[in-house]
């Protein structure tokens, strides 16, 4: 679509299956981040990798916005329901584009409540930085699921952070909806040289961006 910033894709991929070297309770991981994780539920595999996908873009690639986009938890269905995805982001205008540019494209989206100094505590490890699931499952189990990813980048990390999940509406019945596309296209249209996409963007080139910071007259930024 004519991209015009730097962009970059990294997919946070493994083989979930039984081997020999497979994660097990009470397992300490190393992450990326150089984070130690306490494994108290091996079904929380997927945020292992999202973690390090999410260091890896901030070390190495040395992004400005990073966004991750997973069917992480099936809490996320109760929380926001079958049709809405979930948007955790420590920018708050970030957020309001993310649902702007649901409404826009159709991939509909709703906020989560953005809280690390409440609910992170809900990681602690007596061994390790932290475990790699939440101690109460009644404590808004989808935010922080997004909160253990964001701690990997840091929680004092300048730049921008947005995590959806999209447990429930990437499927309808036993069919893949193909959720999130349009959204991705919605939300950064504006860096592209599409004229629909720049149209339907929340961030777009016409003055309507969230913040100063955005604009890409004074640096090209990066993303992931």
């Amino acid at each position: 679509q004519g991209f015009k910033d730097n962009l970059h894709a990294v997919f946070c991929l493994a083989e979930n299956a039984v081997g020999p070297r497979a994660t097990r309770p009470d397992d300490i991981h190393v992450l990326y981040s150089g984070k130690t994780v306490e494994i108290n539920n091996t079904d929380a595999e997927g945020r292992l990798i999202l973690a390090d996908g999410v260091a890896y873009a901030c070390k190495d690639l040395a992004a400005d916005i990073i966004l991750d986009m997973a069917t992480l938890t099936g809490a996320q269905g109760i929380a926001t329901g079958k049709y809405h995805a979930a948007v955790l982001t420590n920018n708050e205008e970030w957020e309001k584009a993310c649902v702007k540019a649901g409404r826009n494209c159709g991939d509909l989206v709703h906020p989560l409540v953005y809280c690390p100094e409440l609910h992170f505590s809900e990681f602690t490890s007596a061994v390790a930085d932290m475990k790699n699931s939440v101690a109460d499952r009644d404590n808004t189990p989808s935010s922080c699921a997004g909160l253990f990813i964001a701690s990997h980048i840091g929680f004092d990390w300048p730049g921008v952070w947005v995590h959806i999940d999209i447990a429930a509406p990437v499927h309808a019945g036993e069919r893949a909806t193909g959720y999130g596309v349009a959204l991705l296209l919605s939300l950064f249209g504006g860096a592209s040289e599409d004229p629909l996409l720049n149209m339907v963007s929340p961030l777009g080139c016409d003055g309507d961006s969230p913040t100063e910071e955005m604009e890409r007259d004074s640096k090209r930024r990066r993303l992931v």
